[in-house]
Parts: C-alpha cells; structure tokens; sequence
C-alpha cells in the first residue's frame, strides 16, 4: 500500500512543485486533479491539464518516474448525469479527455461522480446511469483505464437536503455493480459513511474486488450543531445554520485508522491511501494546507508497509 494525497489541497501550484514537495515530505503516490482550467466547482483544481498532448503526458509521467513517486490517480469529480444536457455532454467530454490523459500517462485510474439529474426520482437516475455509464466505462477500457466513483452523497449539490451522487450508500453500490463490469469501481472514502452512520468497516469486505483507491478523510461530529438541528440541519435562512459534522484530516476526528488500514490489508488491499484534505481548520492557505498534509502524513504513515 501506498500513501500520497490529492492534490486539490494545494489549489493551482505548478505539478512539479506539488510534486517536489510530496517526494521530500516523503508521499509515495499522487492522485492529481484535472478539472478544466476554468470552472466553479469547489474543491477542486488543475494540477493538470486534460487537453495536454499525449507527449506532454508523458514527459509529466517521467517527472515522476524520476522522483519514485507514483500517479494514483487522475480525479475530475462532476455530475455526469446533469440534467441541463449541454452540461451534461460537456462534462462527459472532459471526462473523456482526463482518460485519454490517463491513458497517455501509463496511469491506469481515473476518478469521477455518477451525479444526478435533480428533475428526475432516483429509480428514474438509475436507468439514466445503465444508459449513460456502459459506454463510458467501455470508452475507458479502451483506453486501459478504470473508471471509479467516490462515495460522496454530495448532500444539498444540487438542491438543499438532497444527496447529488448517487453512490453513497451499499444498497446503491449492488444494484450500480448489478449493471457493470469490474474495470468500474470504488474511491472508498470512510468519512462519508461514518457521518451517514453506516458502517465502514463491514463494507470493506463486501466490496472488496470493488475497491480500487482509498480517500484518508476523517469526520468530527459537532455536538452542539446536532443537538440544535439534528441530522437533516438547519434547512433554513432564519435560524440556525451550525452544522452538526465536519470533514477533518486522519487523526483529527473519530474514525480508527489503525482499524481501517488492517482492515484494507485484511482484505488484500494493495492501492493507494490517499489524503483528501477537506479539514476547514487547516485550510485557507497553502502553507496551512501543507501543514495539514504533513499532520495526516504523521498519522498514516506508520500504519503503511
């Protein structure tokens, strides 16, 4: 098993000092985001660029040959499933073009969401994904890609109280595996499970030949924010609006990563643990991020072998 971090964190830093930071910090693996250059989703960045030529691709693979640190992943994490259609078709290309890049890389995983059209019921999003996610995946094996998905619920993505990727949850993950090959797969992140309150443990081993990449993202839960509003939050301008939960980096809130990492070795595990730095607490610059890396980098390292 490998240990690295997506490199969101650290915004638009050029690859390569991203990459010379990593390697003396001591990171084995990078999973480099590669959003288009000009867009308003958060959390997200362009460590690379999609629309490079294949040559350029693979001038970047050989940086990081040279460093001994390796490409976990490419990540472009977006609603594939949109329901205005010409998001929907321009985002499916990018999508497309970060394979391609991957492909080009000798980088054999690409990151994404399933998303959800809003205007339609979830057994409606269902059919959507038979139809529109069989040719992607088939679009990335060609490429000797796998297409895996994170299992963020993206709650209030697109309307608040409403979860926006449809892929958070085991009942959802059988029936989506029901319809697809294995080349399509899980980035298995504990953090969002733990506040939705289903176990992270359990599903390790049943989706075990599923689990192609693992986020290292923890979660605190605030006390105060739950008792003020519970689980569904504030929903509302005119009261409340504490949250009731927080992502924070490993070590920083409740989940046992000693548990988690035996657990991944227990079942066979052999890819890449990576950080996804969501922690509010050490955001708001690079070098409070960086500091926050190094704090996850502390906690994880000596549980990786």
């Amino acid at each position: 098993m490998k240990l690295g971090f997506l490199t969101v964190a650290l915004g638009q830093l050029p690859c390569e000092e991203i990459l010379d930071w990593a390697a003396e910090i001591g990171f084995q693996a990078l999973e480099l985001a590669a959003w288009p250059r000009l867009n308003d989703r958060d959390f997200s960045s362009s460590t690379v660029d999609a629309n490079m030529s294949a040559q350029e691709a693979k001038e970047v693979r050989a940086l990081f040959d040279h460093k001994g640190v390796e490409i976990s992943s490419l990540a472009y994490y977006d609603n594939m499933l949109a329901a205005d259609k010409a998001v929907r078709a321009a985002n499916q290309a990018h999508l497309k073009k970060v394979i391609d890049t991957a492909s080009a890389m000798g980088v054999e995983l690409v990151g994404t969401f399933i998303g959800r059209d809003i205007t339609k019921s979830v057994d409606e999003n269902l059919e959507e994904i038979a139809k529109v996610f069989p040719e992607l995946i088939r679009y990335a094996e060609s490429k000797n890609v796998k297409l895996m998905i994170e299992n963020c619920p993206m709650d209030g993505w697109q309307k608040p109280g409403v979860p926006g990727n449809l892929f958070y949850s085991p009942a959802l993950w059988r029936e989506i595996f029901r319809i697809t090959p294995k080349s399509f797969g899980l980035n298995y992140d504990p953090s969002h499970m733990y506040w939705m309150g289903i176990d992270h443990i359990a599903a390790l081993s049943e989706f075990a030949d599923r689990i192609f990449h693992t986020h290292a993202k923890d979660t605190e839960i605030l006390s105060d924010g739950l008792y003020e509003n519970g689980i569904f939050g504030s929903l509302s301008d005119k009261v409340s609006t504490d949250g009731w939960w927080q992502y924070r980096l490993p070590g920083l809130g409740e989940i046992d990563w000693q548990e988690f990492v035996k657990v991944l070795y227990d079942i066979g595990f052999d890819g890449t643990l990576s950080i996804e730095h969501e922690d509010p607490i050490w955001a708001g610059t690079v070098e409070k991020s960086k500091k926050g890396l190094i704090l996850g980098y502390r906690k994880l390292s000596g549980l990786i072998i």
